[in-house]
């Protein structure tokens, strides 16, 4: 291959644009002061918080009350699932589907220890939660279901508004892990029918550190980070405003750009896929039954593992991922892949997520290379194999 790296891993972050960085750099020297400060100076950084805030608004289609910033998805997923639990009667639980990010996972895990989280809601082969599945689970009188918007693994996209319809049935709040989706989906919190919505601005060419929770006008919400008044008490500590102003900025960008940036990267998708399958047999498309994301692709290919094929296309000059990037310094199996098919397919996938910079060249590039990386693992499996189990 080319001695220069491809990157194909932009489900874990994109690289910071430099408008962006640009905005970010002005707005620290100009404003870098406490915007909770009441002097002028801090006036000042007031202004352009609440600025940015209502340019995120905007994007949202929510009210400028409603968007809380935090330090990234992973608060702002925590912030959602445990914060209603806090804030809602003893009793309450919350259920989630089974392919959600570990952020949400992991607030359940806790929230299970006092049997305030319900079972998972299972999901069909391509990913995708069923709604009438979805209300089924629903009958045990949650206080929230989390769903996410778009799997950062698979890149399925779950059919939000007809969940949100069926959750305001019910009565019960439904939030959406949206971290995945705004470079390639819309993202207005009414058409969906959403009540939370988490962002991270360094998944859209923002800087990372960075999110957002919308939390819809009337829902209780208890404040996980103490200290301090900030984001109307919903988040104390003192607000980062270089970040946040390129937050902004980002996600305006990442909106006015997404018509364009979708079909040319559906292309390259379809491009990466059909060139990989033609030139290599016993592969696959994860997911590929379902609406997906336009960047991304997640390939099983058989007789290699997930964690040999990562490191053989690094050493090659390619980047990619094995799951989450949250997840993909660990040799587990992904819990997205598990649950949509029961046998070993999940133990080999690959996900390949593409970014506005890819281009066909690089495209090329990774097909040449991937035959030839798996003949030499696939022959060296079938060596190590009739062996396994002996001394």
């Amino acid at each position: 291959m080319n001695s220069e790296r491809i990157y194909l891993d932009h489900a874990g972050t994109t690289p910071l644009r430099s408008e962006v960085a640009n905005v970010m750099t002005e707005t620290s020297l100009r404003f870098g002061f406490n915007a909770s400060s009441l002097h002028f100076e801090g006036r000042l950084a007031r202004a352009a918080l609440d600025d940015a805030r209502d340019r995120v608004a905007r994007i949202l289609g929510a009210k400028r009350t409603e968007v809380v910033f935090t330090s990234g998805g992973t608060e702002s997923n925590n912030l959602a699932i445990l914060g209603v639990v806090q804030a809602a009667a003893p009793g309450a639980r919350v259920v989630a589907s089974a392919v959600e990010h570990h952020s949400v996972r992991a607030a359940l895990e806790r929230l299970r220890e006092r049997s305030a989280a319900g079972g998972p809601i299972p999901v069909d082969s391509n990913g995708r939660v069923d709604p009438q599945e979805f209300e089924r689970t629903l009958g045990s009188q949650p206080v929230c279901a989390s769903v996410m918007y778009a799997n950062n693994e698979v890149g399925t996209v779950q059919p939000i508004p007809a969940l949100a319809e069926i959750a305001r049935t019910h009565r019960v709040l439904l939030h959406t892990d949206a971290v995945a989706a705004p470079a390639w989906l819309p993202i207005d919190v009414v058409e969906l029918g959403v009540d939370m919505l988490s962002l991270s601005a360094h998944k859209f060419g923002g800087p990372e550190g960075v999110g957002v929770l919308y939390v819809r006008e009337g829902v209780p919400l208890h404040p996980l980070m103490l200290g301090g008044g900030q984001e109307a008490g919903r988040r104390a500590g003192t607000e980062n405003i270089a970040g946040i102003a390129g937050l902004a900025l980002a996600l305006e960008l990442a909106a006015a750009e997404r018509a364009r940036t979708v079909a040319r990267a559906v292309a390259l998708r379809d491009r990466l896929e059909s060139g990989v399958k033609a030139a290599a047999p016993g592969v696959s498309v994860n997911g590929a039954g379902a609406p997906r994301l336009a960047n991304l692709s997640n390939m099983s290919f058989e007789g290699v593992e997930a964690g040999d094929l990562l490191i053989a296309l690094d050493l090659a000059g390619v980047a990619v991922s094995a799951g989450s990037a949250c997840t993909s310094g660990t040799l587990e199996p992904s819990h997205v892949l598990a649950a949509m098919y029961p046998g070993t397919q999940g133990l080999s996938g690959i996900r390949f997520s593409l970014g506005t910079t890819t281009t066909a060249g690089e495209i090329d590039r990774v097909v040449a290379a991937i035959p030839s990386l798996l003949i030499r693992l696939r022959e060296r499996r079938a060596f190590v194999l009739p062996f396994e189990g002996y001394g």
